[in-house]
């Protein structure tokens, strides 16, 4: 195979594009997963504080 036939291979090929897409993807889950999770945090803290601010000392 010579190296014009490779290089042209090699132009063509798309498996890193979808790799970077798959990841980019993944990216967004991870940061949607991590907000949800912040904002949850966030909330339960404030809801056990609450709670235990109910009782006594």
């Amino acid at each position: 195979m010579g190296l014009k036939a490779s290089l042209a291979l090699w132009a063509t090929d798309e498996r890193g594009a979808t790799a970077i897409e798959y990841g980019l993807i993944l990216a967004l889950i991870f940061v949607a997963i991590v907000g949800g999770v912040t904002v949850l945090g966030d909330n339960t803290g404030a809801a056990m504080q609450n709670a235990a601010d109910q009782f006594p000392d």
